[in-house]
């Protein structure tokens, strides 16, 4: 008769060696943008979810999590083992198929780039217009540009939607997006209500401060408020809040070392995160992602950042966030059973990184780590706490646009899409659509095909985010940087790792579980505190 201790050996064992196949081979495939890798990194995915669907070990998972007497560590182990096989009951054929089709279409994402009037525009390009250029008719035209790959992919997403549908299905669920919810430990109603709530304790401030914005855009190009379209604001889907001359930061960062920044802002707290630099890839390059993010190699020590850093604001707060993640892989308890050398769910990784990514706004690291003068601090600090303020509720509806969306996607994928897109876009961002919603605006964000039923994790964090801040102000330290801080956040939410689940995690470290009071306390008000 197999011992626990034998079965859960035995699954690290090989968890640990799979494992490390999918991420060495997605590191390759998201830097190179080779086919040949991104054929690799699906048979490798394939592999490591083949592991999670053998019938038999699935049966061992439940019998053995029914026994008395488990350990802590044992248990939460097989919680999540449990988790895992549930959304891998598959036939190897639908794993290896379901593989397949997001490695190709996430291959297109990273190798499309969209030709404007003869020029090649990059993710970055395209940035840097709908950021800086006051001309609109080039403004209108990447835009548009911006949203063609919706078109490339479309017709492959939607046949992946529908087939994660029938995977679900054959598990018992409605849809993949139930199963998504289900298997992350989140409660869809909770999260869909909490979402809700957001919207109707933020509106006014939210209504005020986009009135506002619209107003200064308008002036700025000329037209009247009511004509303002998704291309005058600086990002392509309306994710962030378009600085004013007062906040944009942009030219503190001329000639500047970002990446000694990210090393000095975390060694102040006594978090060493420059000796993941040698294997991090952090410069912009042609067939690679043009994005960002952090990888785990193998859960003991070979954490990677990719980025694609130019000198301005954006990416110094991307720097910091991705290596907010870093650091809480880092500094996991490697002396866990691999299977919990991880984070205890996404959204407390990515509590995290916005925690360390909004810094790069607030005056007090401004002053020490970008070295600007406190004169000029003191003049930028109002604006910028209003500045926080709207990135916060534009970020928040811009999630919940997403979320709302995906949901509706998984339920009816042959609705008219691109109609109910805008229709959301409109109702939950009051953004108003281009004259034309006949397209697949909304495939254009990688995330429906790369990574799904996760978007609902960024705004969860960000609530995270705000009650720990809450937390460190008024019971370790009124300044955030310190090594006190530095000591909570590797002792108490690094390093248990996936010990515990993200809402015990939270209620451990700040004595209360996820509590949106604290977000809108900060963010959803009329006026900003003080």
């Amino acid at each position: 008769m197999e011992t626990l201790q034998t079965f859960l050996k035995d699954i690290n064992d090989q968890m640990q060696v799979l494992f490390k196949d999918v991420t060495q081979s997605s590191w390759m495939a998201q830097t190179t943008g080779d086919p040949e890798w991104a054929a690799k990194l699906s048979e490798a995915e394939t592999r490591y979810n083949l592991l999670f669907s053998s019938k038999d070990s699935y049966e061992k998972t439940k019998q053995f999590l029914a026994t008395e007497n488990l350990t802590e560590i044992e248990k939460r182990q097989l919680q999540l083992l449990l988790s895992e096989m549930e959304g891998n009951q598959l036939p190897e054929e639908v794993i290896a198929d379901l593989s397949k089709r997001s490695s190709e279409l996430n291959l297109l994402f990273n190798t499309y780039a969209p030709v404007v009037d003869g020029k090649k525009y990059s993710a970055n390009d395209i940035r840097e217009i709908l950021v800086n250029s006051d001309d609109q008719e080039l403004r209108k035209k990447v835009w548009f540009a911006s949203k063609e790959v919706g078109k490339v992919v479309e017709k492959d997403l939607l046949e992946l939607v529908k087939k994660r549908n029938e995977a679900a299905q054959l598990l018992g669920y409605d849809n993949h997006h139930q199963m998504g919810f289900a298997l992350q430990e989140l409660d869809r109603d909770e999260v869909f209500a909490i979402f809700n709530d957001l919207i109707a304790q933020s509106d006014e401030a939210y209504r005020s401060m986009k009135k506002e914005l619209d107003e200064r855009l308008a002036t700025r190009f000329g037209i009247n408020s009511e004509d303002i379209r998704p291309w005058h604001y600086v990002d392509p889907f309306f994710q962030e809040a378009p600085p004013s001359d007062s906040t944009n930061l942009d030219p503190f960062y001329q000639g500047k070392d970002i990446v000694q920044i990210t090393t000095d802002t975390f060694n102040s707290m006594g978090i060493k995160i420059d000796d993941l630099y040698a294997k991090s890839d952090l410069l912009p390059r042609e067939k690679k992602n043009p994005t960002a993010f952090c990888t785990d190699i193998d859960r003991e020590g070979d954490v990677r950042v990719l980025c694609n850093l130019t000198e301005d604001a954006y990416w110094m707060e991307t720097n910091l966030h991705e290596f907010g993640h870093a650091a809480y892989f880092k500094y996991v308890d490697s002396s866990l059973p691999f299977g919990l050398r991880t984070v205890s769910h996404t959204l407390t990784t990515e509590s995290i990184a916005m925690l360390f990514g909004k810094m790069g706004k607030d005056p007090r690291w401004l002053k020490r780590f970008l070295q600007v003068d406190e004169a000029t601090v003191n003049e930028l600090a109002p604006e910028l706490e209003k500045y926080q303020q709207l990135q916060m509720l534009i970020a928040a509806r811009w999630i919940i646009t997403f979320v709302f969306f995906e949901k509706e996607l998984y339920e009816n994928p042959d609705q008219d899409l691109n109609a109910l897109w805008w229709k959301t876009v409109n109702e939950v961002q009051l953004v108003t659509p281009p004259d034309s919603t006949d397209q697949p605006d909304w495939a254009a964000k990688i995330h429906f095909t790369l990574a799904p039923i996760y978007y609902q994790n960024y705004l969860l964090g960000e609530l995270m985010a705000a009650q720990l801040l809450r937390h460190i102000e008024t019971k370790i330290s009124p300044e955030f940087f310190t090594k006190e801080t530095g000591e909570m956040l590797i002792n108490q939410f690094f390093k248990p790792a996936a010990l515990y689940d993200w809402n015990e995690k939270i209620s451990r470290v700040t004595g209360e579980k996820l509590n949106p009071a604290h977000f809108v306390d900060v963010y959803c008000k009329t006026q900003v505190k003080s």
